[in-house]
């Protein structure tokens, strides 16, 4: 796979019927390795590794409904009081991060209501404080760390 604009991380990979699978330790099981899987999991491991959230916190491709349509969002980390603190929208390397990527994520926290998002296709990332109040997101260099007091 790619070298992603991460960190190193250890990750545990099976091979089965010729196919690659790397251990998901949020969904505890082994997940096909796709290119948008392998920047999931940099993702899961920066979250627990740089920002110190908490396993337990963080969530991995669950469905959501958006204007009466299934989605399914790639990574959330919650608050303790089960709202929703980061919405993260994952691509594989080789999409471009373009408006319609912020569009996407940002449809889907009109729903989740998240005070982070982040975006990444693994090689940029980027990060924004939701402004719910003008209905609009800032710019920031990066996501906060986990505090255990925050909510």
């Amino acid at each position: 796979m790619q070298q992603l604009n991460f960190s190193s991380y250890s990750f545990r990979f099976k091979n089965s019927e010729n196919k690659v699978s790397i251990f998901d330790p949020i969904r505890k099981k082994f997940i096909i390795l796709t290119p948008e899987e392998w920047v999931r999991q940099h993702v899961v491991q920066f979250l627990m590794a740089e920002k110190n959230y908490p396993k337990s916190f963080i969530n991995v491709e669950k469905v959501l409904k958006v204007n009466g349509l299934r989605k399914r969002y790639d990574v959330v980390v919650y608050n303790s009081d089960g709202s929703i603190f980061i919405l993260i929208e994952c691509k594989a390397p080789e999409v471009t991060i373009s408006q319609s990527t912020f569009d996407q994520i940002a449809q889907y926290n009109m729903t989740l209501k998240s005070n982070y998002l982040m975006v990444t296709n693994g090689l940029n990332h980027y990060f924004c404080q939701m402004d719910f109040e003008n209905k609009k997101y800032q710019f920031l260099t990066e996501l906060p760390h986990y505090q255990l007091n925050r909510i």
